[in-house]
């Protein structure tokens, strides 16, 4: 069991925590805002965080946030940045990268005429129209507000098949690069669901189910690659994950063509439910509303591979979830192998981590894992705001019960437990360098 310390704010509190191996809080931060929805210790101290920006104008996802804020070790607000309009809105995660800025996925508004012309069938759409996925990168201007220096739109590389006389118009199994608008799978939203994801913190009171339906892919994780200076996001409602090529300019990036790839901003590498780009059933169906899709640093065992939390939710074998960890066909400049006609490999996960009674593991929504670096795996179990290390060979070394619900406003009355993710911090991590990391004494009231 490695040496450190874990970093994790729960869906309805304000504050973040630092706790260590014991499960006593070494350290906290304090904001207005409940997170919306990850939080990242920087290699300076500081603590970079979503926040759930409240009165949104229009949309009201699952995983809402609207607002990016950083703060110092010692708590002090140095930087705060606010995308929270009737078009745009910030939402789950963010990506610090290496020359500062940091990358967010965000909705975007089309409207109900714009929609149709791209080729969405008519009984997907409501009158509100829909909110696909965008990402930007944003370079802080402390300590308000920021500047976008590069984007890419979901709506820039559509595909349909239903219409020749709409826009996008093409064979969805000859373009595994494009998204097919009438692609996802997402499942029928329902009234008693959206009151559990009210009562868990996912969701705000203003959300309605048609919030839910208008998600066109519900993207809930963003990870960077600086070797290959790629992106790789979590769709949850299409069931796989996608990377894109990050090195284009923000023109390349609305097109075909350009870039260290060549393909601009189109899907260099798709994986998880090759159905939705018809190469391939649904038995082939390999992700299940997953999260928190990240590299493996290399270095580290399986370094270089991708792995994925696989959520489980609709999975066709039983309610339970894994963590997985594939090995993508890609060569050391960063290309993706496919055969004309095939699906993109692997046919399965290089490594797989299920509970000996699989059932007795299952996180319907959120969640995270990640790699550390003795082999381990750290695993949080979102709603139940349970952290756990496991071995390669699946033995659970270490684990923690989350015992802080949270002070925001929560419509189901008691607050609950659950975490979006969970974050393993090394003992020898520089943002940790010449703290004081004793236990707080009181310990947080619970």
């Amino acid at each position: 069991m490695s040496e450190g310390y874990i970093l994790f704010s729960p869906l309805l509190s304000t504050k973040t925590y630092l706790i260590d191996r014991k499960g006593l809080v070494v350290h906290t931060w304090e904001s207005k805002f409940a997170p919306g929805a990850s939080v990242y210790l920087l290699t300076n101290g500081h603590l970079l965080r979503c926040g759930r920006q409240p009165d949104v104008p229009v949309f009201h996802g699952g995983g809402l946030g609207g607002r990016i804020q950083e703060f110092d070790w010692d708590g002090k607000h140095v930087w705060d940045f606010t995308l929270a309009s009737g078009n745009m809105l910030q939402h789950h995660d963010i990506e610090p990268l290496p020359n500062g800025n940091v990358l967010l996925i965000a909705w975007e508004r089309k409207t109900y005429e714009q929609t149709i012309q791209a080729g969405r069938k008519q009984n997907l759409v409501g009158p509100a129209g829909l909110w696909p996925v965008c990402i930007l990168e944003i370079q802080p201007h402390p300590p308000k507000g920021g500047h976008i220096v590069w984007e890419w739109h979901l709506w820039d590389h559509l595909i349909q098949d239903i219409d020749p006389e709409l826009k996008n118009y093409g064979n969805v199994s000859e373009h595994p690069e494009l998204i097919d608008i009438n692609g996802e799978q997402e499942p029928e939203h329902t009234d008693e669901e959206l009151e559990r994801l009210k009562s868990l913190g996912y969701v705000d009171d203003s959300t309605k189910v048609t919030d839910l339906r208008a998600d066109l892919a519900h993207t809930n994780a963003i990870a960077y690659n600086p070797r290959l200076d790629q992106i790789a996001i979590s769709v949850s409602n299409f069931n796989e994950i996608w990377i894109i090529d990050h090195s284009t300019t923000t023109r390349e990036a609305t097109g075909r063509t350009g870039g260290r790839i060549g393909k601009g901003g189109d899907i260099v590498y798709r994986w998880g439910n090759p159905s939705v780009y018809d190469r391939g059933t649904v038995e082939q169906q390999q992700l299940f509303c997953q999260h928190d899709v990240r590299w493996i640093p290399e270095g580290y065992q399986d370094g270089g591979h991708i792995m994925i939390f696989n959520n489980g939710a609709g999975r066709p074998n039983g309610r339970y979830s894994s963590v997985i960890v594939i090995q993508p066909p890609v060569d050391t400049d960063g290309h993706y192998s496919i055969k004309s006609g095939k699906r993109f490999g692997p046919d399965k996960p290089l490594w797989e981590y299920t509970a000996r009674d699989k059932q007795s593991f299952y996180a319907d929504f959120i969640s995270s894992a990640h790699r550390l670096v003795n082999g381990n795996t750290f695993i949080c179990s979102g709603p139940q705001g349970r952290f756990f290390e496991v071995t390669k060979s699946g033995e659970i070394v270490w684990q923690y019960k989350n015992p802080y619900s949270g002070n925001a406003p929560n419509p189901a009355g008691d607050p609950p437990y659950s975490v979006f993710r969970a974050t393993f911090i090394a003992a020898g991590n520089p943002g940790l360098g010449n703290r004081n990391l004793k236990p707080l004494d009181p310990q947080p009231p619970r």
